[in-house]
């Protein structure tokens, strides 16, 4: 199959799951975008919103929109660790323990309200998000791909709630808010979700295959040299600013860049635009960063932050090649 061929079939896979989420999630685009991009350049997502914006309504239809296995964690103060992961169990009849899969055997795990679960069972989730794969009892059991964490958490309420850890949120690629919706998507939402269930009449428009084929062909898009070190700048950046105590790590690089490789296959290009990174760069970045305690006394989120740091580094000026670099 042609790289054309490639593109126009990622186009009209992910535009069948886009219309598929959107017959729940009411007006929120950039939002649904957002998700795909995730999707199809193999990270995790984190949404993070106040109560009854469609934070669980939006992951759940994305996972119901693919033929493929999915499992809800609700996350809780007295969840364990091997809720998580699994266990192994002693068999009095075979006299040997079997290893029982927790609830991260899945090609799309859900975890709802993540910050509710103490620190010692979020971090059962690292070694998954990053490595595919779970040690337990010193044996490791790989995770089928597509593998895709989906979590999320209510930023407003404290009460009962941990902060995640910065190398939790780290293995996030993308943070996205769904924010309230306008006033013709409340109504419309109204209509449709009090006459019926929307998310029960969903079916999958894609399976684990089809999306193992779409992250292939996003891996084949092309990066420039100049928009790699773009990429790197924009991290070093932050990295070097008096403003932040803490930048983007290496792997925020790297995520930066894969996603936007899956945003330029989405838009029906082989090749990455500096645009693409610069317009991803705030949901891949800002959820990494920690403000200094002057900026913070002085009212600077870490997304105005960031924004003060994309004007202020040069934007490569050309498309494929290796263009000069010019002033913003």
């Amino acid at each position: 199959m042609s790289g054309a061929a490639d593109l126009e079939t990622l186009a009209r896979v992910t535009e069948r799951v886009r219309h598929n989420v959107e017959q729940v999630i009411e007006g929120k685009p950039d939002v649904v975008s957002a998700a795909l991009v995730v999707m199809l350049a193999e990270g995790h997502l984190l949404i993070e919103d106040v109560p009854g914006v469609g934070k669980t309504m939006l992951s759940k239809a994305l996972a119901r929109s693919i033929d493929c296995t999915v499992r809800r964690i609700q996350f809780t103060p007295d969840l364990l660790p091997s809720d998580v992961t699994g266990v192994s169990v002693f068999n009095q009849d075979t006299r040997v323990f079997e290893f029982r899969p927790g609830g991260v055997f899945a090609n799309v795990v859900v975890g709802d309200e993540i910050n509710r679960a103490s620190p010692k069972t979020q971090s059962a989730l690292l070694e998954c998000m990053e490595e595919r794969q779970v040690t337990v009892d010193n044996t490791t059991y790989p995770l089928d791909a597509p593998f895709m964490v989906i979590a999320t958490q209510n930023p407003i309420e404290m009460e009962g709630t941990y902060a995640l850890p910065e190398a939790q949120r780290d293995r996030f690629m993308a943070r996205v808010s769904i924010g309230y919706p306008v006033e013709a998507a409340e109504i419309a939402m109204l209509d449709s979700h009090t006459g019926g269930r929307p998310l029960e009449d969903l079916e999958a428009v894609t399976d684990a295959a089809e999306v193992r084929k779409l992250i292939g062909i996003v891996g084949q898009v092309y990066v420039s040299a100049a928009v790699q070190r773009y990429a790197v700048a924009l991290t070093t950046a932050t990295r070097r600013s008096s403003e932040l105590r803490l930048g983007a790590s290496p792997r925020a690089t790297l995520h930066l860049v894969r996603a936007a490789k899956a945003r330029a296959a989405m838009q029906g290009r082989d090749y990455v635009l500096p645009d693409d990174v610069r317009l991803l760069a705030t949901p891949v970045l800002a959820h990494r960063l920690l403000p200094s305690v002057e900026a913070t006394m002085n009212g600077r989120s870490s997304g105005a932050i960031l924004d003060s740091v994309l004007s202020a580094v040069p934007v490569p000026d050309g498309q494929q090649g290796d263009p000069v670099i010019t002033g913003a």
